[in-house]
């Protein structure tokens, strides 16, 4: 009985106190990255500089990533196991936030946390009911849209120790959700 408790409540549990992020990437070859994907990606990659392919795995889903360099930006474009665009990132700087935004995410960070660091930030174009063209148009030329959004993986301390999580806001900085990140254990040392 006492058994059956505990593992009812370590479901429901769960599920109550938050998501975790166990993301699991590595790198794969172009002829590995879905086909249909790399067309779409393909206009986009002129004049982009150390292009690499990902796997990215989380016990529930599987995606492809491609990442890049262009111009002064550096570049996420993620699709999933089925080839479709799901969003576009890029790294930020605090100094690309609007500041109206930039002050909502930091009253929001500091009620939550006794202390943190952002670590990183970018913005993010979600591919939505507006298909993947324009999601990959939009992400391309940088425009400040009201389905932009902003995520950032934040180090913070709350009641207990240091942790790591992913945090994403809308384009106006309202909080949408956060994740614990879950960083792998090594029992071995790593060269």
């Amino acid at each position: 009985m006492m058994a059956r408790n505990l593992l009812i409540f370590l479901l429901v549990g769960g599920s109550v106190f938050g998501q975790t992020k166990r993301e699991r990437e590595y790198r794969i070859d172009l002829e590995e990255f879905p086909s249909s994907s790399y067309k779409i990606l393909q206009p986009y990659l002129e004049d982009a500089k150390r292009i690499r392919f990902y796997k990215e795995e989380d016990g529930e889903k599987q995606s492809f990533e491609a990442k890049f360099k262009k111009g002064r930006l550096k570049y996420s474009v993620e699709f999933d196991s089925t080839g479709q665009l799901e969003d576009v990132e890029f790294i930020i700087k605090e100094n690309d936030f609007p500041s109206d935004v930039l002050r909502s995410v930091e009253a929001y960070l500091s009620n939550e946390f006794k202390k943190h660091r952002i670590k990183k930030m970018q913005q993010q174009y979600f591919n939505d009911s507006q298909g993947p063209a324009k999601t990959l148009r939009n992400a391309f030329q940088n425009l400040l849209i009201p389905e932009l959004r902003y995520e950032l993986i934040v180090n913070g301390r709350g009641k207990g120790p240091w942790r790591s999580f992913e945090l994403l806001f809308d384009s106006e900085g309202n909080h949408i959700s956060t994740r614990t990140i879950v960083t792998p254990k090594y029992d071995h040392v790593l060269y």
